[in-house]
């Protein structure tokens, strides 16, 4: 339902006004003058009983008087009105309205409902979609439409606009008006309690017309649908995201803005990482990004060369390139030479290439021509101060020409850095008007190459193929379950180490073995017991941070040592804390730490994103955002891997270079099965691992704090990304006896699908690809293994070979549309394993899935060879036609009465 309405917003035919007005300033005239100075070609039909005609236009008394019913409608009254308005036009016929009022959620009905509840109410009995409230309103360049309330119209273009706030589209699109900078769609999203993210990126995902996407977040709502369709469309075309709040006070502001739950600045940041998008941190970072996207091809590499008249820029562009971890283009011999042959001999002779500060317009034409033929360069940076020497105005033409007409200007990317003013603006809008990306100031156009380089980095990562978590490393959700079970039943809401360590070893993670001691004496005998030295803890339910309080005694040597400090460690803390609950003192053998590091790692429950994991030194003043690098689960070994070089690159974790001390392998298995621990067991509210001693291979959690639920969790939306569906993993037995295991696809099983690819016949990839097919590259195999189990599912049957490792016999995979209408599935078995009843096993497997998902449809095609394919699903209850014009077998299946 809701992307079929989508189109209509996308694509409406004719719009209502309801409220239109020939009063200056108020909403319903600024609208009214906004869609007839666009160029609309359809009907504007204005909505008021006041006027027989607005600004020449002819009115309608009412909504029941409109001579025909309107695509989309624009309301344009007071916030008290709205609600009978929403179900006037809903009751019409009308599929999509824009509410421009403020306020509605304070202001109630005389039934008490608020005024908002009330219009969504109405809207959604009649399946009518609401935009806003608190809209500016939308527009459509490339169909003229601007039906909004901004002061001025967007230019058609290629980027898509989505915004939460109506002042930021206002400075945006006086921003890009300046510098020529067209937008596809420009949508004002208000306090988007209807249309949301989630929906636009699923539409704006898939449309032609727009080449990237740019968000202005205050707060998320549905954090698995965001995230979902984020990561989706984010693999078809680059999403830049500008978030507010990432103070506290910010943060608090943003929620006053929209309402919307108050996040984690540092998880939201995971977040948007994790789903593909690039983050920019200003407007001005924002302006800088959109340039290059505007017009920029995608980066083949990441290799910069800088073509500048002055030395001083170069420097300032090179060092912003170096720190930011970029890479600075190599020159060749053949280049070089190139460059001698006409450059001055005092020429920079090296990257970046400085052409001296006579330079003119012939100089800097051959210079870049040069560069963009030689292949040592990815992307080049020109640079040009003013100069009395060199007309900038000159140059900029043209180097134009010149690029327009390169073979290359595809495959290179050329940015402009023009300084100045009065001399360079004029320059700068002949680069505008030839789709060159220009910027102001040197760092600016470096900070806008390494967005294109996060951006093709982010991509990239997103198709690595995760190595597998070690078979010897248990992950035992059932021992884990089973001890939380038992721990609640106790009354139990904290859990320390010596209460935690059966739910942790059941994920192969190592505690050290703890003690607990009623009195001094106590301790002094297991001290004596377990062997010296140990350390000492106070045990209490209030104390979180034990050091904090002196409650903690390090390396005591005898029993006497361990009775004093035990009497010690109580006197202290009563003193400081009378009111805390002493259950005890807990003794533990010292760990040997000389030559390992300490580090610490949690997990919090962020109110947006639920579950995230952080990893950072240890310490007990812990700033998620400033302190630790955050991911969320699911994460796999490559996933963290990459948190753990982030970590290290952003000094949140430091390499001490001990002789035992950090293990990239080590510590990626760790924060791999906390992540398996945490989706396996939604008990656990939070987790804090302070300290855990790294050294090497031997990984120890020395004090553990983990914190459970109150209530009961519902586990389905507790995760902002769907975990892997374990409970669908089924074993089977084929017509010849053969064991098989029906599982849903993982990333790790990517090289095991290429060579089930490869293993079929040329029949077969025939039949399965609708033609001659070549082989899969790694990019299109990361699609059909990196699937996100919130839109798709693909199940594959698995059994061992004569060796006992795993290989793929079949596959199935079906897409569904955002609406979860309809699913379309493409299946594909062995060629060796044809005829053994595979097939119906993996179809009946997908039906059964979707059925649960409460599907509508399930529908498939295959060509009219494959008269197999369509018996069986005739035999399994599908509808199966032909398609004569297509030469295709259509099978539909209904799962929904």
């Amino acid at each position: 339902m809701s992307q079929r309405t989508l189109n209509t917003l996308f694509k409406p035919k004719s719009v209502a006004i309801i409220g239109a007005s020939n009063r200056e300033k108020r909403a319903g005239n600024v609208v009214m003058r906004n869609l007839l100075a666009g160029g609309f070609s359809g009907p504007i039909m204005p909505v008021t009983p006041k006027y027989e005609a607005v600004l020449g236009v002819l009115a309608y008394p009412n909504i029941e008087a409109l001579p025909l019913i309107p695509d989309l409608a624009i309301i344009c009254t007071a916030a008290i009105k709205v609600p009978a308005i929403v179900e006037k036009l809903a009751q019409f016929g009308c599929k999509v309205a824009i509410i421009n009022a403020s306020g509605m959620s304070q202001q109630t009905t005389e039934d008490g409902i608020d005024l908002l509840t009330q219009s969504k109410s109405n809207a959604k009995c009649y399946g009518m979609r609401l935009l806003g409230p608190n809209s500016l309103g939308m527009m459509l360049p490339n169909l003229g439409l601007n039906a909004s309330l901004a002061h001025t119209s967007a230019l058609p273009g290629k980027i898509a606009f989505v915004s939460q706030s109506a002042a930021i589209c206002t400075t945006v699109l006086d921003w890009a008006n300046n510098k020529g900078i067209g937008f596809s769609s420009f949508i004002s999203l208000g306090d988007a309690t209807d249309i949301d993210f989630d929906e636009l990126l699923d539409y704006l995902g898939r449309d032609s017309r727009t080449s990237a996407i740019m968000l202005y977040i205050d707060s998320i709502n549905e954090k698995r649908h965001f995230l979902s369709a984020a990561r989706a469309a984010s693999r078809n075309k680059p999403i830049l995201v500008i978030k507010s709040g990432r103070s506290l006070e910010g943060t608090t502001a943003a929620k006053l803005h929209t309402g919307g739950l108050m996040g984690n600045d540092a998880v939201y940041e995971a977040a948007f990482r994790r789903a593909g998008m690039l983050r920019v941190n200003d407007l001005i970072e924002l302006f800088a990004a959109v340039e290059t996207l505007a017009h920029s091809s995608p980066l083949l590499g990441e290799r910069l060369a800088i073509v500048t008249n002055g030395g001083g820029p170069a420097v300032l562009a090179l060092d912003q390139l170096m720190l930011g971890g970029g890479k600075s283009a190599e020159l060749d011999a053949d280049s070089l030479h190139a460059l001698n042959q006409f450059l001055p001999s005092t020429w920079s002779g090296q990257n970046p290439i400085d052409i001296g500060g006579d330079a003119d317009a012939e100089r800097y034409t051959k210079s870049v021509e040069i560069m963009m033929s030689s292949g040592v360069a990815d992307a080049i940076l020109v640079l040009h101060s003013p100069s009395a020497l060199g007309d900038s105005v000159e140059i900029a033409d043209s180097l134009s020409a010149m690029i327009a007409q390169h073979p290359n200007r595809n495959r290179v990317n050329v940015l402009t850095n023009w300084s100045g003013e009065d001399a360079a603006y004029q320059a700068r809008k002949q680069f505008n008007k030839a789709g060159i990306p220009t910027y102001r100031t040197p760092e600016g156009a470096v900070g806008a190459f390494m967005h294109m380089v996060e951006y093709r980095r982010n991509q990239k990562l997103l198709q690595e193929v995760p190595q597998s978590i070690p078979d010897n490393i248990p992950t035992d959700a059932v021992a884990a379950r089973e001890a939380l079970v038992k721990a609640k039943q106790r009354g139990k809401r904290i859990l320390e180490t010596h209460e935690s360590q059966a739910i942790l070893s059941a994920y192969g993670l190592k505690t050290i073995d703890t003690y607990v001691a009623n009195d001094p004496q106590s301790a002094a005998n297991i001290a004596q017991q377990i062997g010296y030295p140990v350390a000492l803890k106070i045990q209490s339910p209030d104390i979180q941070h034990k050091s904090d309080v002196h409650g903690v005694m390090l390396n005591l040597n005898s029993e006497e040592e361990v009775s004093q400090a035990a009497e010690a460690i109580t006197a202290r803390v009563l003193s400081s804390h009378p009111d805390a609950q002493i259950e005890g003192l807990l003794v533990q053998k010292m760990a040997l730490t000389a030559g390992a590091q300490e580090i610490r790692v949690a997990v919090i429950n962020d109110p947006v994103f639920g579950p995230a994991i952080l990893l950072g030194e240890g310490g007990s003043e812990w700033d998620p955002s400033a302190d630790a690098v955050v991911a969320l689960p699911p994460l796999n070994m490559t996933l963290a891997r990459y948190m753990v070089i982030q970590a290290l690159k952003t000094k949140k974790l430091k390499d001490r270079h001990l002789p035992l001390g950090l293990d990239m392998n080590a510590l990626c298995v760790m924060l791999t099965q906390i992540s398996h621990l945490i989706i396996d067991c939604p008990e656990i509210a939070s987790l804090d691992l302070n300290p855990v001693l790294c050294a090497g291979e031997n990984i120890t959690l020395l004090d553990v704090n983990i914190q459970l639920h109150d209530e009961p969790v519902d586990n389905a939306s507790r995760l902002a990304i769907s975990p892997y569906p374990k409970e669908l993993e089924q074993l089977a037995t084929l017509k010849n006896g053969q064991r098989v295991m029906l599982r849903p696809i993982l990333p790790e099983d990517e090289p095991k699908h290429l060579a089930f690819d490869n293993s079929l016949s040329d029949e077969d990839r025939y039949k399965r690809y609708f033609g001659v097919r070549s082989k899969m590259t790694h990019e299109e195999m990361a699609v059909l293994t990196q699937i996100d189990y919130a839109r798709e599912m693909a199940f594959i049957a698995t059994a061992k070979d004569n060796d006992g490792d795993d290989i793929t016999l079949g596959a199935i995979r079906a897409s569904i549309d955002p609406d979860n209408t309809e699913a379309e599935f493409a299946m594909a078995v062995r060629s060796d394993h044809q005829g053994q009843g595979l097939g119906r096993l993996l179809l009946e497997k997908l039906i059964a899935y979707y059925k649960d998902n409460d599907t509508e449809l399930l529908t498939g095609f295959t060509m009219f060879e494959n008269r197999s394919m369509a018996n069986l699903a005739k035999r399994l209850g599908f509808s199966v036609t032909f398609d004569m014009e297509e030469h295709l077998i259509k099978m539909d299946m209904r799962l929904k009465d």
